[in-house]
């Protein structure tokens, strides 16, 4: 007799999951664009998310879990959520349902038990949204343009006013904007609507009218000619990499604070959930938020030190070629950069071992750090590869990086993967800093010796630590359960 699943019983099963998965679609938009609740899973984004991707969230949460958490479970979790008097907040719902799950709560005291976890969410004050203006708008500025707009919610957050460009803007370079924050080659579509608006020089992205302004001079510039009032200018020109050449944004009528797309000097260096804490909010008002590479390893050489110490190491990023290179073979300033960027694995510099020093006093001194740039357009890996100062295993290293994904501080910035099978291009659209590759974690025999394996979005993961600091610095912080 045959105890294999009939084909009618198996389409039945996944269509009530699809049905599930549909009401959950449902509950998130509502509480996202209605009350400015923004549900995730495991901190994977939830909003505008298919009901198949949310399925698929589900069945690899096992990887965090010790057991699989169902369609149905996360639901009643989530009708509960729907009713309850919300202020803003970002809930993992991944996390809520495990702890339901894991006391076993039954369906009549869900309420008062979801109460309890999320205690204190209606105890902050009432968030006051800022305005934002990105200065310059290349790969990085349209990816934080696109998640200002996608997480603008009920508007009491951080708000995307205007975006400021250094060439002079006619409607044929307009239409070129818009274009480009339609159309990616690499992240997709967008998924929303964009408009160029020649008549206002703006562009209307999702009804949201964002200026567009040219100026060759950062202190030409009154922002609050376009009703912009204590805005956080976000540069991602990489022209201004100083102290005194980024105060020139706060010369400007209308700006308040700065923060920089890349390595700064003479201003905190900062990698969200790593070292803000330790940077006084109220004595700055110039920031930069380091770079790519400094976001990726900075979360899991934070965990290593303080589980085990460090003694020793280096650092090798292996980095998708960027906009710095050459497309075919010409003068370069910098020495291999000038040959063929899709053609070439080029050897060059990176500041981010001594970058991390900024950012994890600790390990002053403790690392050096190479680059070299390979022939993809995004998706990048650093080789950590260092002496710890006690003894450890792979399967030490791997729980304290696991654990560190799922508790505690780091869990936005790191993602822990056992897939066997992950490669670059899959790690494009990942919104974590990091994701540790367990299955590639070596240990030497005598426990002392350790490389990791830490791949990275070059360009998605880093607009996401952009965007969790600048709610930090301009105090747009909403109530978070993860």
């Amino acid at each position: 007799m045959s105890h294999k699943p009939s084909f009618d019983r198996e389409i039945k099963s996944y269509k009530d999951q699809q049905n599930a998965a549909a009401n959950f679609i449902q509950i998130i938009s509502n509480l996202w664009y209605n009350h400015a609740v923004e549900l995730v899973f495991f901190r994977s984004q939830l909003i505008d998310v298919k009901s198949s991707s949310i399925l698929s969230l589900l069945k690899e949460s096992t990887v965090l879990t010790a057991q699989p958490l169902s369609i149905f479970e996360t639901l009643h979790v989530a009708k509960i959520l729907e009713k309850l008097p919300l202020s803003p907040a970002r809930i993992d719902i991944g996390k809520l349902t495990l702890q339901v799950k894991k006391h076993a709560v039954p369906l009549n005291d869900l309420p008062i038990f979801i109460t309890n976890e999320l205690k204190g969410i209606n105890q902050q004050q009432e968030l006051k949204p800022r305005d934002v203006v990105l200065y310059g708008f290349g790969r990085i500025g349209r990816l934080l343009a696109r998640e200002l707009i996608n997480k603008a919610g009920t508007g009491q957050q951080l708000r995307l006013r205007a975006i400021v460009t250094r060439d002079a803007m006619d409607a044929k370079s307009l239409q070129k904007r818009a274009t480009l924050l339609k159309n990616d080659s690499i992240h997709g579509v967008f998924d929303g609507e964009v408009q160029a608006d020649l008549v206002n020089q703006a562009l209307i992205i999702n009804g949201i009218t964002v200026h567009l302004i040219s100026a060759k001079q950062p202190e030409d510039i009154d922002y609050t000619q376009y009703g912009i009032q204590d805005a956080l200018i976000i540069d991602n020109t990489g022209a201004f990499r100083d102290k005194q050449e980024l105060g020139r944004h706060l010369q400007s009528k209308g700006s308040a604070q700065v923060l920089l797309t890349a390595p700064g000097k003479g201003v905190p260096n900062i990698v969200y959930a790593v070292n803000e804490k330790n940077i006084d909010l109220q004595k700055h008002t110039i920031f930069s938020a380091a770079s790519c590479t400094t976001n990726a390893i900075s979360p899991v050489l934070a965990v290593l030190e303080e589980k085990i110490g460090i003694e020793k190491g280096h650092i090798e990023t292996i980095h998708s070629y960027t906009n710095d290179q050459n497309l075919v073979d010409n003068m370069h300033k910098k020495s291999r950069r000038g040959r063929a960027a899709a053609l070439n694995m080029v050897i060059t510099e990176t500041g981010a071992g001594s970058a991390v020093s900024k950012v994890l006093p600790t390990l002053t001194g403790k690392l050096t750090s190479n680059a070299i740039r390979v022939p993809v357009p995004n998706g990048s890996l650093a080789i950590l590869n260092v002496e710890v100062r006690s003894k450890t295993t792979i399967d030490k290293i791997n729980e304290f990086l696991r654990e560190a994904s799922l508790h505690g501080d780091l869990v936005e910035q790191i993602k822990f993967s056992r897939d066997n099978e992950l490669v670059s291009s899959d790690i494009i659209g990942t919104t974590a800093a990091a994701v540790v590759d367990a299955p590639a974690t070596i240990v030497s025999a005598d426990g002392k010796h350790v490389v990791l394996y830490v791949w990275y979005d070059n360009e998605y993961g880093y607009s996401h630590q952009v965007m969790r600091l600048s709610r930090h610095i301009t105090g747009v912080r909403r109530y978070t359960y993860y």
